[in-house]
């Protein structure tokens, strides 16, 4: 089965030996995300919900660029820093993803300073 990587302009450049996303067969994965604007790779302005917005248009546009969209997730995990921004997390998270849902998991860690989340997915496409 072939390998393809995937990169677009329109999300932050890897900073590590990583791709954007990686199709194997039917399936496409997508590297972690940060609230990082690919016109200059500076973290956008705010908090959670500002970061949580650019790290979902991140991974829609790469995404699209690999042929699939939120519709095709089905996995998703998120990183974020702070319990208490669980919930605005959560809402704008809301606004890019639709039932059925996918999977999710969500965990408290430390992120590099000024980040506050992170979010990857895994979609099997058609």
């Amino acid at each position: 089965m072939k390998t393809q990587v995937f990169t677009t302009e329109n999300a932050p450049t890897p900073v590590g030996p990583y791709s954007q996303a990686v199709r194997r067969g039917n399936i496409v994965s997508v590297s972690g995300q940060v609230g990082l604007d690919p016109a200059n790779n500076k973290l956008v302005e705010g908090g959670i919900a500002e970061q949580t917005r650019q790290t979902l248009t991140n991974l829609e546009n790469i995404l699209k660029n690999s042929g699939a969209s939120f519709a095709d997730v089905v996995t998703v995990r998120i990183y974020i820093t702070q319990a208490a921004d669980f919930a605005p997390m959560n809402e704008v998270y809301a606004k890019f993803l639709s039932e059925p849902f996918p999977c999710r998991t969500t965990v408290f860690v430390g992120l590099p300073p000024g980040m506050l989340v992170e979010i990857d997915v895994l979609a099997v496409v058609d």
